[in-house]
């Protein structure tokens, strides 16, 4: 174990595609979607501990079991039959909820950081396996870059890096259930077979899309749209603060807008930050070579 304490990024992401393709015989649904890291972090300490503790700068951030990152150093400790704990402290900047994958990413990222703090000997490989209890896109954040979740949203298929500079996100104040979403969509059901076939479908299609200036499709803006409309107008303003194109992240309530230049995006941002409630965020997309280094995956 080690002495000495040190802080790990844990990167937000968005959802540059995202299909919900049916619901399958067991009760989940089947995704097509396209992960983006984006440079839009959370930061977290660690520091060697007799027990495991949590503290976050956020006070509407839970610290006990109900936030995964006790929960993820819970499932280390029982794995590995580690003895002793961690004192964890994270500084949160991306909104929660907001559809950008916060609690799956710093998951993630603190199953990293008990690794190396508790000197565990598994690899990533094995990590990300365990992560998945965690949450169906808590996987994702051992790759990070761009890449592709199939099935639930576990299964990760890496992909070119979309070389994508010149982003802004915005969180309005709308607390969306995810679940509620679901219900909403009234997603198909389907059989084992045809699941299989929209995945390989699905697989065929994203190794030759572009992301940087092509439509942004999220199946559920169609359900999120009509009962939170200050959500769709988020998309309308970035559309007509002039990004090239637009979309709503995950399930909401984040809504990203790519931009082709620095100039459009901070006249952009200088109009956005007038607006009240609305909180934005001028990013970039995260290569998959700067995810593991700032992470120290290897």
């Amino acid at each position: 174990m080690r002495p000495d304490g040190f802080i790990l990024p844990s990167f937000a992401k968005i959802n540059l595609h995202l299909k919900v393709i049916g619901k399958r015989p067991d009760g989940y649904h089947e995704l097509c979607t396209v992960f983006q890291a984006v440079s839009l972090c959370d930061e977290i300490e660690f520091r060697t501990a007799d027990s495991l503790e949590l503290t976050c700068d956020d006070p509407n951030i839970p610290t006990d079991e109900n936030n995964l990152i006790i929960r993820a150093g819970k499932l280390l400790q029982d794995a590995y039959k580690v003895g002793h704990g961690a004192k964890v402290h994270l500084v949160k900047n991306i909104p929660s909820p907001g559809g950008l994958g916060g609690g799956s990413s710093n998951a993630a990222a603190a199953m990293l950081g008990f690794r190396r703090l508790w000197d565990l000997k598994c690899s990533i490989a094995e990590l990300s396996d365990l992560a998945a209890e965690l949450g169906a896109d808590v996987p994702f954040f051992f790759h990070g870059g761009t890449a592709l979740g199939i099935g639930i949203g576990a299964e990760i298929d890496e992909l070119p890096d979309a070389e994508i500079e010149n982003l802004v996100i915005v969180t309005p104040p709308a607390d969306i259930s995810t679940a509620e979403a679901y219900e909403k969509l009234g997603a198909p059901n389907l059989t084992k077979n045809e699941a299989e076939h929209n995945l390989i479908v699905c697989r065929k299609w994203a190794e030759t899309a572009c992301f940087q200036d092509g439509p942004v499709i999220n199946d559920f803006e169609a359900a999120i749209f009509p009962m939170y409309p200050e959500v769709a107008r988020v998309k309308s303003t970035l559309l007509g603060l002039g990004a090239v194109t637009a979309g709503m992240s995950g399930s909401g309530a984040s809504v990203f807008g790519i931009f082709d230049n620095r100039e459009t995006r901070q006249t952009a941002m200088k109009a956005l930050g007038e607006i009240p409630n609305w909180r934005s965020f001028a990013v970039a997309a995260v290569s998959r070579k700067e995810y593991r280094e700032r992470l120290g995956i290897s």
